[in-house]
């Protein structure tokens, strides 16, 4: 089982990737920059050369890097759509020097434009941006839907991943947090969620969950993370799908508002858990 935390990369990825191991992950996700946005960092080339001397010890493995919250190529402003489409192809260079095999990014809010036009500019910034040569999968993550945002239907996800020319390294991440407040019920329902997921997008292109717990009611639209166990979906359901056959081998990130010792816990009561 590959899982781990969202962590900090401000003082190097090998620091990030060792504070990972030390709390009994084998992973780990980061900002590709302030998730605000604005400029990223420029990359160390002995920081990440220790980080993949990790990797190579089998320590580490299947790092997600997660784009800015900033990054919106559905808006209806062409400021905002074009500020992200720049944001998205200099991430996309940059993950080509680092060890990271997933980027994960919001699809966007049209505000405005609509569903249909969103979808369209989101699938013209990837095929602007995605060159064929990725060594890396390009995930959208499913969205609660609240507001404009589109990714809240797995329809939507779909649509555009038909729309990008060269689509063979495009997947989805999944939010059960996300999810679960977009309608889909993981609680009572996870096998037919599961089969329309396969159906819609196809269960082969999901390559990321981040597992976390909701503070919100089932179908509210909202986002608001919990700590495991603690929230509306509840320990058992998210040990159903951590264990479900159709889903091993898939990374999991927690998202949940915890400290590091927090997360250490639970890694830890999720391990003891897994079959």
């Amino acid at each position: 089982m590959f899982i781990g935390p969202h962590i900090s990369i401000a003082k190097g990825f090998y620091k990030a990737g060792m504070e990972a191991v030390g709390i009994g992950a084998n992973t780990f996700q980061f900002f590709s920059r302030n998730p605000r946005g604005g400029k990223a960092k420029d990359l160390d080339v002995k920081d990440i050369d220790k980080l993949k001397g990790l990797i190579d010890e089998g320590k580490i493995d299947n790092i997600l890097c997660h784009g800015p919250y900033t990054l919106n190529l559905a808006s209806a402003k062409p400021e905002v759509a074009e500020f992200g489409r720049e944001m998205l192809k200099n991430d996309f260079e940059r993950m080509n020097k680092l060890p990271c095999q997933l980027y994960n990014f919001h699809p966007g809010s049209h505000i405005g434009l609509g569903v249909e036009k969103g979808i369209e500019a989101i699938a013209e910034a990837l095929n602007e941006a995605i060159t064929g040569e990725e060594d890396f999968y390009i995930l959208l993550e499913a969205m609660a839907g609240k507001g404009t945002e589109i990714g809240r239907k797995f329809e939507e996800l779909a649509s555009i991943i038909d729309k990008v020319e060269k689509n063979e390294k495009m997947g989805v991440c999944i939010d059960t947090c996300h999810i679960y407040s977009a309608g889909y019920d993981i609680v009572n329902d996870l096998d037919g969620v599961l089969d329309a997921f396969d159906k819609i997008v196809g269960l082969e292109r999901l390559k990321a969950i981040h597992l976390n717990d909701s503070k919100m009611p089932f179908a509210s639209n909202k986002d608001r993370h919990e700590i495991i166990g603690q929230g509306t979906i509840g320990m058992e359901a998210l040990m159903n799908l951590v264990n479900h056959p159709r889903l091993q081998g898939i990374p999991l990130f927690l998202e949940t508002p915890n400290n590091m010792d927090g997360y250490a816990e639970e890694i830890k009561v999720i391990r003891e858990q897994a079959i």
